[in-house]
């Protein structure tokens, strides 16, 4: 990070008020994170940059997400065991390290293999590398399980919201100097620079996080005294327990199964319209808009029903998905993704927010993991499933099927056009699903629920009696999680 990104974000924590020790504890954390999420972030886009260069092939840019997806599903609740019965400092340290390992593992394997082997889709030194880079990456995702708990260690609730707005703000700087970064790296050394950059850079991080001093209130594990095991069990039956927590999860994973698809083909459409580099430099300006969005959260919070903020914002992203690939044009795209990411710091928020009020501090790392697994569960599908549908079926009807003599007069044809059919197909899905939930007869009562309680926790409030934090006790009965 620059002085003038890591000057924001410590503006943005001294305006939470905290005790001086606990503002720079939570702002070191902070660059840290973000310095080590620009090093996962880079990679991640510069892998998929560039398998996709080299061989030229939709498909396996899709496998790559595909793998990266289901990775996540199968660690979520280990990474999240993790978190609740170690030291945060001493799971990022140890995440930092494992990511380093792997790193330089690819290293060794991209400086010994000959240039000509990563144009071959199919060959096992190529898929090696993809895989050691991926596991460099998922070794990163512990920090994100452990950073929500961080938050909720630190801050009241009343101010969590506020936090979380800041951490989507770090999210948002990491996507600015990586999708510069990588594709200027891509561009100029394919992956030997990227690899370069993520040994030194978490090789600082580990240093960096050794020497940082914790406050008292993150000196102990949050589950200090249970036994060190990942307890499924134990895990589902709090999330039965919770109300609305299985709507929340329900309806993010049916969301999830429409985002894999356009995971799966965001960077292909966008190489299909520019260059690598010109690709890069526009995910940085796009980027900012996050951050944007990220520091209004931060300042404004998510409003009193975080339930329908997040059914809002997700009417508001696929109405931009929608929109962007209309035209084959530079414009739509910037301007459809810039909306897209400037409101994705407000569902992100919306979602920790209502976890870290309802779920037990000692349990929260194991539910945010399972919950982060569940969800994801269907985009692996999605995301290898559109890929060849997209390449075999979607490509050939656009460019000289029937798609492309239907709508090709106004739509245009060629196989970019078949990506932006599919791509708008999965948008009208997604508004759909999210106008079927914001009007359902559910999502009103829990959204009712959750108001009263909120209501009945400021009654108490001004009445001078104190009001538990149900994110470090049992939650209350009357919240509830999320919207079917």
């Amino acid at each position: 990070m620059s002085a003038n990104e890591t000057r924001t974000v410590s503006d943005g924590v001294a305006k939470l008020r905290m005790q001086d020790p606990e503002v720079r504890t939570f702002a070191h954390l902070l660059v840290n994170v973000s310095l080590v999420s620009v090093v996962n972030f880079t990679v991640w886009f510069a892998v998929t940059f560039w398998v996709y260069l080299e061989t030229g092939s939709v498909f396996a840019a899709g496998v790559i997400s595909g793998i990266f997806l289901v990775a996540m599903v199968s660690t979520g609740v280990w990474f999240g065991s993790l978190v609740d019965h170690h030291r945060k400092k001493t799971v990022m340290q140890a995440s930092a390290a494992v990511s380093l390992a792997f790193y330089a593992a690819a290293l060794g394997l991209y400086v010994t293999t000959p240039a000509a082997v990563w144009t071959e889709p199919a060959n096992v030194r190529l898929w090696a590398l993809v895989l050691l880079v991926m596991a460099g990456v998922m070794a990163g995702n512990v920090r994100g399980i452990a950073m929500t708990t961080v938050v909720t260690a630190l801050f009241d609730e009343s101010r969590r919201d506020r936090a979380n707005g800041l951490v989507g703000t770090t999210s948002g700087i990491s996507h600015l100097v990586t999708s510069v970064i990588s594709g200027l790296l891509v561009a100029s050394s394919g992956m030997l620079g990227v690899l370069i950059i993520a040994v030194a850079v978490l090789a600082a991080a580990v240093v960096h996080l050794h020497r940082l001093q914790v406050p008292e209130s993150l000196a102990e594990a949050a589950a200090a005294g249970e036994p060190k095991k990942v307890d499924l069990r134990g895990t589902l039956r709090l999330v039965s327990q919770i109300p609305g927590m299985w709507a929340l999860i329900g309806f993010t994973l049916l969301n999830n199964l429409l985002g894999g698809g356009l995971m799966a083909l965001a960077d292909p459409y966008g190489l299909s319209l520019m260059s690598v580099q010109a690709w890069g430099f526009a995910w940085g300006g796009i980027s900012v808009f996050m951050i944007l969005g990220g520091l209004v959260v931060a300042k404004r919070g998510v409003g009193r029903n975080p339930l329908r903020t997040l059914l809002v914002v997700n009417l508001t992203m696929w109405a931009a998905t929608f929109v962007l690939p209309i035209q084959h044009s530079v414009v739509l795209l910037v301007a459809g993704f810039a909306i897209y990411l400037f409101v994705m710091p407000f569902a992100e928020a919306a979602e920790q927010t209502v976890l870290q009020k309802v779920v037990p501090y000692e349990r929260q790392g194991r539910v945010v993991g399972f919950a982060h697994s569940v969800e994801m569960v269907a985009a692996p599908l999605t995301a290898f499933l559109i890929s060849p549908l997209t390449e075999f079926v979607f490509q050939p009807f656009m460019t000289d099927g029937a798609g492309a003599e239907l709508i090709g007069g106004w739509f245009g044809t060629g196989p970019a056009r078949g990506i932006a059919l599919v791509l708008m197909l999965l948008a009208v899905l997604g508004l759909g699903l999210t106008a079927v939930a914001l009007a359902s007869r559910q999502y009103r009562t829990m959204s009712r629920h959750y108001l009263d309680g909120a209501a009945d926790e400021d009654q108490r409030a001004a009445g001078g009696e104190p009001v538990a934090d149900a994110a470090v006790g049992q939650p209350e009965p009357t919240l509830v999680g999320a919207p079917a």
